[in-house]
């Protein structure tokens, strides 16, 4: 990874997170990142062991400081977590580390988690989201393009996209007449100039309804800062989302982590208990990390309790034959779909919009691929070396009337979500999960990623582009 690129990121999330201090992963692990001076536990008893062995710990250890552990908020709520402050995260180094070694042995006895960082969840944690968006004229169609079909109303397939929200003037484009769901809050800057990750959650419900017509999509703006929630957060917010609306019959989530452990993520157990007695179907990105890594919650997939409630969707590069070199991978990540330089709506039609390329350049894949890669090419000049210095470079500034191409698992993820509504609509299926199930056992094409043969899901609306090299803006 190209470390002032991470760094600028991390910068960027702090800021639209103004009463959260963050921390990197372990050694600066740049794979995760989480709530500094804060762990989570399950609230009840599980939260005063945390709490009581965590204060006896620091009592007696050097340096660490007791009084302030202590909890932050309600000691019971709907998602079965609590946070405990473990120290002032504006100083010092950070407890967080000292208070899992804390539970350690306890974890170890009783064979569970206890206790957890506060992870972030984002749009990309690793800050790569396989590349940034770029201007499309408005005469080049989708890819993939709109399948045929009606939308009904009667049988419409009901679609939850938890993401950044729509852009005001969506409705312009003819493929998103019946979505709806939040706004996104702030879409430019003082100059105009759109902020990042606007038009994200636009772009995904494009793929979306372009794959699957008859689909009523909702997009809320859960990611609305910088494509980040905390993880204690994001449980309130997915509770809050059914709660409103009903559980749907298909969510599509282009968000995740890792995390330290394999068993998933604390703050969601609660709902994704929940989800598991539902009949949704949670379709989930396994992530831009280029990793074999377990990414949540898409990782939720390869535990057998809930092997067929989470779908999870890695993405294939632009020509189709392997998967894109951000894509995380392995036994975790059930299919693959096209992800790289698709091209779906960004903003809508009304006002031409200028989008900011200010990041840094690199002069090789991360990922160390044999292949040309997104992330090798970036759309801009940037502002920044790889040494972190001002090269003097004008940033370059591109117009948006509309539509974008654009790289990332999150995009492969609506691809599934609407191939799996698609495949309800067409057979009269009103479960989403057999749906799931189904479109995975009928599907023969295959992609070998890294050794392994796995279900390849393309639509026929899809076109493969002739060199995975990405075109330049321009």
């Amino acid at each position: 990874m190209a470390p002032q690129r991470f760094h600028e990121q991390f910068d960027h999330i702090q800021r639209s997170m103004p009463g959260v201090r963050l921390a990197l992963g372990p050694d600066e692990d740049a794979h995760y990142l989480y709530e500094k001076g804060v762990v989570l536990a399950r609230d009840g008893e599980e939260a005063r062991i945390v709490e009581d062995t965590v204060r006896a710990h620091f009592t007696e250890t050097r340096g660490l400081l007791p009084e302030h552990v202590r909890r932050t908020g309600p000691e019971t709520n709907r998602t079965g977590v609590t946070r405990i402050r473990v120290g002032d995260p504006a100083e010092g180094d950070d407890p967080v580390p000292h208070a899992l070694r804390a539970l350690r042995e306890a974890e170890d006895r009783g064979g569970r988690r206890l206790v957890s960082r506060n992870h972030v969840v984002h749009i990309a944690v690793n800050a790569c989201p396989g590349d940034e968006p770029v201007p499309v004229p408005r005469s080049d169609p989708a890819n993939p393009g709109a399948a045929d079909g009606v939308h009904d109303p009667e049988t419409a397939v009901r679609v939850l996209v938890i993401d950044t929200g729509l852009v005001h003037d969506h409705r312009a484009y003819p493929l998103l007449a019946h979505t709806t769901g939040d706004p996104q809050l702030t879409e430019t800057d003082g100059d105009g100039v759109l902020h990042q990750y606007v038009g994200h959650g636009t772009f995904i419900a494009g793929v979306l309804a372009a794959v699957a017509p008859n689909t009523d999509i909702t997009v809320l703006g859960t990611l609305n800062d910088a494509g980040a929630v905390l993880e204690s957060e994001f449980g309130h917010k997915l509770f809050e989302a059914v709660d409103r609306d009903g559980w749907p019959d298909v969510i599509s989530l282009s968000a995740g982590t890792p995390t330290e452990g394999t068993d998933g993520l604390i703050g969601l157990d609660a709902f994704m208990r929940e989800l598991r007695e539902r009949h949704t179907l949670l379709v989930a990105a396994a992530g831009n990390n280029g990793s074999a890594t377990p990414f949540w919650p898409a990782a939720y997939a390869s535990l057998p309790e809930y092997a067929d409630s989470v779908l999870s969707v890695g993405a294939l590069r632009a020509d189709g034959a392997a998967e894109a070199c951000f894509s995380n991978h392995g036994p975790w990540v059930r299919a693959y779909a096209p992800g790289e330089r698709l091209t779906s709506a960004l903003t809508g039609f009304d006002t031409p919009v200028p989008y900011l390329y200010q990041h840094s350049t690199y002069d090789t894949c991360r990922y160390g691929h044999g292949y040309a890669c997104t992330c090798q090419f970036p759309r801009h000049t940037g502002v920044l070396s790889e040494g972190r210095e001002n090269t003097g470079g004008k940033p370059d500034q591109v117009m948006f009337e509309g539509l974008a191409q654009w790289s990332g698992t999150s995009f492969a993820t609506p691809v599934v979500a609407g191939l799996v509504a698609a495949l309800m609509t067409a057979r009269g299926r009103r479960d989403p999960r057999t749906a799931g199930a189904r479109l995975l056992a009928d599907t023969t094409d295959r992609v070998d990623v890294r050794g392994a043969h796995v279900p390849a899901l393309r639509p026929s609306t899809w076109r493969p582009l002739a060199s995975p090299a990405p075109a330049l803006p321009a």
